[in-house]
């Protein structure tokens, strides 16, 4: 049975601001809390490379649509075990803000196993990375 997570945070910044923070995998080590460290391209196709909570994930980018959409699809060794498609969606506000929705929906054998654990030290972790992002993105002395 599958688990869909979902958070989101407004942030007082253009999308494009975001998606340029969100997409610097290599600076990922400088602001945030979840993901870290990460290389890789934002483009359909490469795979990334990411650690998270201290596990180690390759997972391919299946939507790279700048200011609006970022998306992966990784597994915790053999496919159909733990899979996480995971996303960023980006949607601008009238008032110049952009609505950040992260999320990710997990399937597998093991998922039910982990459900609780998902559901909180996760979605605790989506948060805070979250905030972080929108701190970086706000700051106005933060490189980009």
């Amino acid at each position: 049975m599958p688990l869909q997570l979902s958070t989101s945070i407004r942030i007082q910044v253009t999308p494009g601001r975001i998606w340029s923070i969100l997409t610097d995998f290599p600076r990922y080590a400088e602001w945030n809390p979840f993901i870290t460290p990460a290389t890789g391209e934002a483009t359909v196709g490469s795979k990334l490379n990411l650690t998270i909570a201290g596990t180690r994930f390759r997972p391919r980018v299946l939507v790279a649509d700048p200011d609006r959409e970022l998306r992966w699809l990784g597994s915790l060794g053999i496919p159909g075990i733990f899979d996480g498609e995971h996303y960023f969606l980006l949607t601008p506000q009238a008032d110049g803000s952009t609505l950040l929705e992260q999320g990710e929906r997990f399937r597998g054998i093991l998922v039910p196993l982990l459900r609780s654990k998902l559901e909180k030290d996760t979605r605790d972790g989506f948060i805070a990375l979250n905030e972080a992002l929108r701190d970086r993105a706000e700051g106005a002395s933060v490189p980009v």
